[in-house]
């Protein structure tokens, strides 16, 4: 027999449970899968198969994006009382900004990937879209949900988690994939204007998120960590971090193409090997101390969740921050290191698309999100 659910909308037990749970942190999938192919197209290795393989992956990434606008569309459409609710949870509503770069993630492919399949003109004006639309989402994320941390959501002491550069790190990734865009933006003031707006959004997000890697690093060595399904979002912090190596070889790159003056573009682009080598060598410790946080906490028995993509598109960033640095520096170093690091995105993709596959044909994935009561640490866990 039918029941009312809270919104109003008559429907099974069994179909509020599917419909009425899909969150934000549903499109970290559409990142992680994206990120593949983004990595894959600029990967400063020759391997025979890598182009195609990209080209499958960057179909996947669209598709799955469409599905979960439909899919997240109508979940607000159906149950917009449950819809609010993720906005009101102190954990689930950081997620928000998952959807932007999931919009920028699949945009990039399209330019980087899509042209040999849509022609390059749609590939192009589909990315203008795509970009447009995820730097306004994520300028808008980057802005709210610190705005409600600041005003109405209780923030226990130990509470920081990689979950809270979701929202502040859209305008990186925007100026990443804007500097894809640059070379199609005709000479003169409209190009420099959107340069300098990149750069702009690079230290936007780049400020707020050291600052929120200070507070989980001051939150681990007080606390420890959760010791549950939240230890992978330790792995975010990559994001932000490969992610800024990547947008400043980009900038830097399309900067010396012709953007601006002579003289300042040089100065950019040698800011793209300033900048990036020694953030790259505290984003390698942080890998190191992610995997002996994240393989500790799977001895002591880790249950999968959505919060295990934390696992792929950040060190996705990684790869692609790392070809940024070899393209710019030509040493073999980089492309080794770029490559290694593609292995294992690519086998962590596996693992995690497997079993959010299973996880979502056995309806495990589609109960209710976490609880905005706070998850306590503790370095016993």
């Amino acid at each position: 027999m039918a029941t009312a659910s809270s919104d109003g909308a008559s429907s099974s037990p069994t179909r509020i449970e599917v419909l009425g749970n899909i969150g934000p942190n549903w499109f970290a999938s559409v990142m992680g899968t994206g990120i593949v192919a983004v990595a894959g197209a600029t990967l400063p290795v020759r391997v025979p198969g890598l182009r195609g393989f990209a080209e499958v992956v960057w179909i996947i990434a669209a598709v799955l994006l469409v599905v979960l606008i439909v899919l997240v569309g109508g979940h607000w459409l159906r149950h917009p009382t449950v819809a609010r609710s993720h906005v009101r949870n102190s954990q689930m509503a950081h997620f928000y900004g998952a959807a932007p770069m999931a919009l920028m993630t699949v945009g990039a492919g399209a330019v980087l990937i899509g042209g040999d399949l849509i022609g390059q003109r749609i590939a192009v004006d589909l990315d203008w879209v795509l970009w447009t639309l995820g730097t306004l989402g994520g300028l808008f994320t980057a802005v709210s949900i610190p705005f409600l941390m600041f005003t109405q959501y209780e923030v226990e002491p130990d509470a920081a988690f990689g979950g809270w550069l979701m929202p502040v790190v859209p305008p990186m990734v925007s100026a990443a994939t804007g500097a894809m865009l640059l070379p199609h933006l005709p000479p003169g003031t409209g190009r420099e204007t959107m340069l300098y707006g990149c750069y702009a959004m690079f230290g936007l997000s780049l400020v707020a998120s050291v600052n929120i890697i200070a507070m989980i690093w001051t939150r681990l060595t007080h606390y420890g960590t959760s010791g549950t399904a939240r230890v992978p979002t330790l792995w975010i912090v990559l994001g932000p971090l490969g992610q800024s190596i990547t947008a400043a070889g980009l900038l830097g790159a399309a900067a010396a193409n012709g953007a601006i003056d002579h003289q300042l573009a040089e100065d950019m682009n040698a800011f793209a090997i300033l900048f990036g080598v020694p953030v790259w060598g505290f984003a390698v410790l942080w890998i190191a101390l992610a995997t002996s946080l994240t393989v500790r906490t799977l001895c002591r028995g880790m249950p999968f969740a959505l919060t295990w993509w934390s696992l792929t598109f950040p060190v996705g960033t990684f790869v692609t921050g790392t070809s940024q640095l070899s393209a710019h520096t030509h040493l073999p170093a980089f492309k080794v290191a770029a490559a290694i690091a593609y292995l294992g995105l690519l086998a962590t993709w596996i693992l995690v698309a497997i079993r959010t596959a299973r996880g979502s044909l056995r309806g495990n994935l589609l109960k209710v999100p976490p609880s905005s009561a706070p998850v306590k640490a503790s370095k016993s866990r």
